[in-house]
């Protein structure tokens, strides 16, 4: 299949369902080969069945493309640098690493329970890392051996965890700790020839359809909840194209596209002495007077 990304090898996490099923067949209708990876577990990261890995892997053999499904725990280190081996084994190379597998346990932080915590942090933050360090391994070994690498890893942030959503304190830590791991890890791999960015996705999928109120669309109108508006830039920042783009979080929500500008220092008093906390109070309070709004969520 012709494409943007024709013969590159993909892997997609949590790549069954929802946003990642869109990733895999986009990234297959653009011609790459793709490994499917999800657990096969409920939104809340409970059970294990590769059957719906297989069910897209099925729907990319049928459109003329190639894929092949796995079912490890990205979480797990083994098993994600069991991931990773199969595509090498498999398709001969690997190009692209979407880190996307999630899973939510809202809470309020004075009613969330440590299982409930730890849950969440390990499938995102460390099932984030976990497959990121052995394939950047992997790409790391070709560039020492004098191989050329354009690869890419794209992970996936939230607007929960930049703009801070009550609720999710779990969620939100572990996307803000992405966002922030994206950044250091670009500065970290551009030499190798590896770029490293992130995508803050909006769209209705299982782990979001309770989050809202129903919309009711008139035959035909285009879905701005549809998982689908999420792939087109994944799959972009998965091709060569990409090359010269890292270290950039994007949000791609309800037909917005926009690029994110990080933090930035504010308001600020500086002396050459040490600062009185008893004279502190109407210097902190003219910062914050003079200081921008933050932004939230749902603001343009």
């Amino acid at each position: 299949m012709a494409g943007i990304c024709k013969d590159r090898v993909v892997i997609v996490t949590g790549g069954a369902r929802g946003i990642g099923r869109e990733y895999c067949l986009e990234f297959a209708r653009q011609g790459a080969k793709v490994v499917v990876n999800d657990l096969g577990g409920a939104r809340d990261g409970e059970g294990h069945s590769v059957g719906p890995a297989e069910e897209v892997v099925a729907e990319i053999k049928a459109m003329g493309g190639e894929a092949i499904a796995n079912g490890e725990d990205v979480s797990d280190w083994e098993g994600s640098k069991r991931m990773i081996d199969q595509a090498i084994s498999t398709f001969g190379k690997l190009d692209v690493l979407v880190n996307n597998a999630g899973i939510l346990r809202d809470r309020m932080i004075f009613n969330m329970t440590i299982d409930e915590w730890d849950a969440v942090i390990k499938v995102h933050l460390r099932g984030t890392f976990c497959p990121t360090r052995h394939a950047v391994g992997y790409w790391r070994e070709r560039a020492k051996a004098g191989e050329q690498n354009d690869a890419r890893v794209i992970n996936t942030t939230s607007v929960s965890g930049l703009f801070c959503n009550p609720g999710q304190s779990n969620y939100g830590a572990a996307k803000a700790g992405i966002a922030s791991m994206t950044i250091i890890a670009a500065k970290e791999l551009l030499r190798y020839g590896i770029t490293v960015n992130a995508i803050s996705p909006g769209a209705l999928t299982r782990l979001t359809e309770d989050l809202g109120p129903p919309v009711e669309l008139k035959a035909g109108e285009w879905d701005p909840r549809d998982p689908s508006n999420i792939a087109p830039i994944v799959v972009w920042l998965g091709s060569p194209e990409a090359k010269d783009v890292t270290g950039q979080v994007f949000e791609s929500m309800r037909g917005r596209l926009c690029v994110y500008e990080g933090w930035h220092r504010g308001p600020m008093v500086e002396q050459e002495a040490r600062f009185d906390p008893a004279k502190l109070g109407p210097i902190v309070k003219q910062m914050l007077a003079d200081r921008r709004p933050d932004q939230k969520m749902g603001e343009g």
